[in-house]
């Protein structure tokens, strides 16, 4: 599943805590890492050349401590635009995961952590895992121990990118996920229109959530499944319940159906990314 994957840092403080948090993807079969860092050609121009054997020295120390925890891992150095060069590195080493990072509640303002990681989840044709780290921890505290596989929150609309991210949710099940969160939101926004059906649609989105469930436990029949149907605002009660529950990972789609304001995951999902305290899976749906 996540076998191979690519890790992009800017060799900051920042990364040092995405570097520290890696060690608990092994737990969905992470066994090899391509630690990518890319010198911006807009800001570097010519001296990138030079720029490289000065910044090798510290991405090989991020290699070893990775190398230490048991992970066979490479490095390269980059030019170019880098959410270009990270998503075109993720395709030429065939990673199925691309690792990056966020501050806060908010995109980080570093380099790479803040535009760059914006324009990877937007340009991404492999799944994407932003890691949030707070400010506390970005000045150099240890992290909290994570454990992924602890309660994932699966939010769905039934759309084709919704079962394009469930088909991960399976295998992350498979590998031994403790309990997964079903949850379907009937967005206020289009429950205005229909209010005397909805009870109607949420019967029928329960079943669905039913079926979605049975496949889960078919993966993997010791893990706890919950599904819930409920109506609201959908960014604002996927991050409610992340707060209320101890969530510890959600797989989401990048896009959704877009039907009416917040139906469409790609602005939930970004939603989602920003004021997630935990991290996020973020999987865009890739036509053939």
């Amino acid at each position: 599943m996540f076998k191979k994957i690519l890790v992009a840092t800017d060799l900051s403080e920042i990364s040092e805590q995405i570097i520290n948090a890696i060690p608990s993807l092994r737990s969905i079969g992470t066994e090899e890492i391509v630690l990518v860092h890319c010198l911006n050609i807009r800001d570097v121009g010519g001296l990138a050349n030079t720029l490289s054997p000065l910044i090798q020295p510290v991405l090989n120390k991020q290699q070893t401590q990775l190398t230490e925890q048991g992970f066979n891992t490479r490095t390269e150095i980059r030019i170019g635009i880098p959410a270009i060069e990270i998503n075109r590195a993720a395709q030429e080493k065939d990673c199925s995961l691309i690792v990056v990072g966020s501050h806060g509640y908010n995109l980080t303002k570093d380099i790479l952590l803040g535009g760059v990681t914006t324009a990877v989840l937007h340009t991404a044709t492999r799944p994407v895992l932003v890691i949030k780290i707070e400010p506390d921890e970005a000045k150099g505290s240890k992290p909290s121990p994570w454990n992924p596989l602890h309660h994932i929150l699966y939010p769905t609309d039934f759309s084709d990118n919704a079962e394009a991210a469930f088909l991960y949710l399976e295998e992350i099940v498979a590998a031994g996920a403790a309990k997964v969160t079903l949850l379907h939101i009937q967005d206020h926004i289009f429950g205005v229109h229909v209010k005397d059906r909805l009870e109607v649609f949420n019967r029928i989105d329960r079943e669905r959530l039913i079926q979605l469930a049975e496949r889960l436990q078919a993966k993997n029949n010791k893990t706890e499944i919950v599904i819930d149907v409920i109506y609201g605002s959908v960014a604002g009660e996927v991050i409610k319940l992340i707060k209320e529950q101890p969530v510890s990972m959600v797989v989401i789609g990048a896009q959704g159906r877009g039907h009416i304001g917040e139906m469409c995951l790609g602005s939930v999902s970004n939603k989602v990314v920003r004021y997630s305290p935990v991290p996020v899976i973020l999987v865009p749906l890739v036509h053939s």
